[in-house]
């Protein structure tokens, strides 16, 4: 049979998932591996981390160190990426540049240091818009010093997943998905995780931490049942508490809430015409609300940025209607399809860099740089949020401002991971 409207809005379900890693931990093993997932009323061949989907909750205190070991179990090479994390060059998991991917049967252990507050994930950097699509992700929260206090610390993952008519995973290959706007899935599910296993009460403070692992699906996450602000961007705070409205998630982006419940807690994406419901978090019984302010989170001791040292101009080019170009992909970043022999900016370790973005194509992409953020500069080059990924839309240019201190070679690529796969892909040498 095959997958209807009614159908597809039946599997748009809240699921409980992951388990906790405690604070005190600095050790976890990573296996990623075969499995299967509930999803949309059908148990569906996947992959997950440590048999789930999402994987382990990895929870830090900042400051501290992460031993964590990847067990590749699968019958195909492992890699994982620590989005968002400024973690050393060779940890970062990217094949070619920083590291050899993990066979079959090997192990690689990753050890870095958490210096930054917020909530960031993890997940396969190794045919990743496959691997990430069939489950391979879970997140990554690095909680404050002195941190905000709430009743309730919730991670809620947004996930697409494309089923074939047996409500099996879809094997079949699309050359649109890689030339348009990427591989949408047909079933969107809210994962949902409340590590104090208590119920929700009206008036307690919730901190929502929200992520969108979809590989190239923009979530538009309207919240209902809570009154608050958006406090965090990328895991990055901001210095001015925002009004709670509308949200917009590209692949790979975060966005935390702090607020007060005032009854079940609604999650629903819009984009075009429609409105689909992701579910709720449940509410039962009541208390009084806190009186406290939502205030800025603690702020994270990054790099103070100097006049650009260097500017640079990223031309995104390619896909269905578009202008031709001189890659050799669907998808160009300068007219090179993919990683180049030559870096796309090379700068000596601290220089601030400004990069002008133009996206000459007919869809949006999220532009997402390893190792590092940067602020989105406004129209007259004021700087607004920090973050590591940046949305454009069909023609839009914007210009980053970036201080290069990790040293390395960073990839600097669209995390429409269906568009990286095919051209969309560049990189950085800092130092």
């Amino acid at each position: 049979m095959s997958l209807s409207r009614r159908s597809f809005l039946g599997g748009m379900t809240v699921a409980l998932a992951g388990t906790r890693l405690p604070a005190a931990t600095h050790e976890l093993i990573l296996a990623p591996q075969s499995i299967k997932a509930h999803l949309a009323g059908y148990d569906v061949s996947m992959l997950g981390f440590n048999g789930g989907l999402p994987g382990p909750e990895v929870r830090m205190r900042q400051g501290q160190t992460a031993r964590i070991t990847l067990d590749n179990r699968l019958e195909e090479g492992a890699l994982v990426h620590w989005h968002g994390l400024r973690v050393p060059n060779r940890m970062d998991g990217v094949n070619v540049l920083t590291q050899d991917v993990v066979i079959p049967g090997d192990s690689y252990r990753y050890q870095f240091g958490v210096p930054d507050a917020g909530t960031y994930w993890y997940h396969s950097h190794y045919l990743s818009y496959d691997q990430v699509s069939r489950g391979l992700f879970g997140a990554f929260i690095v909680e404050e010093q002195n941190a905000p206090a709430v009743d309730h610390d919730i991670v809620v993952q947004f996930f697409d997943v494309l089923l074939d008519q047996s409500g099996q995973y879809d094997e079949a290959f699309n050359p649109a998905h890689f030339a348009t706007e990427g591989r949408i899935g047909n079933t969107v599910t809210a994962l949902v995780f409340n590590g104090t296993g208590k119920t929700v009460k009206r008036g307690d403070r919730l901190r929502l931490r929200l992520i969108n692992p979809s590989i190239d699906r923009v979530h538009r996450v309207g919240l209902d049942g809570l009154i608050g602000k958006i406090v965090a961007l990328d895991g990055m705070p901001l210095a001015h508490p925002r009004t709670l409205e509308p949200i917009l998630l590209a692949p790979g982006q975060r966005c935390d809430v702090i607020g007060d419940a005032t009854g079940p807690i609604r999650f629903d994406d819009s984009f075009g015409e429609q409105t689909l419901s992701l579910g709720e978090i449940a509410v039962s019984g009541s208390r009084e609300p806190a009186k406290a302010p939502i205030t800025a989170l603690p702020a994270n001791r990054m790099p103070a940025p100097k006049d650009p040292g260097q500017t640079a101009e990223l031309v995104l080019q390619g896909g269905a209607g578009s202008a031709s170009h001189n890659g050799t992909g669907t998808w160009a970043l300068n007219d090179v399809s993919g990683l180049p022999r030559r870096p796309f900016l090379s700068a000596a370790q601290g220089t601030t860099a400004r990069i002008s973005i133009r996206n000459e194509t007919g869809f949006p992409h999220v532009m997402h740089l390893h190792g590092h953020h940067f602020w989105e500069l406004d129209a007259a080059g004021e700087a607004g949020p920090y973050r590591d990924s940046t949305y454009l839309d069909t023609g839009e240019t914007r210009d980053i401002l970036v201080v290069l201190d990790n040293p390395g070679s960073w990839m600097l690529h669209c995390h429409m991971l269906s568009h990286q796969a095919d051209g969309m892909a560049t990189w950085i040498r800092v130092g």
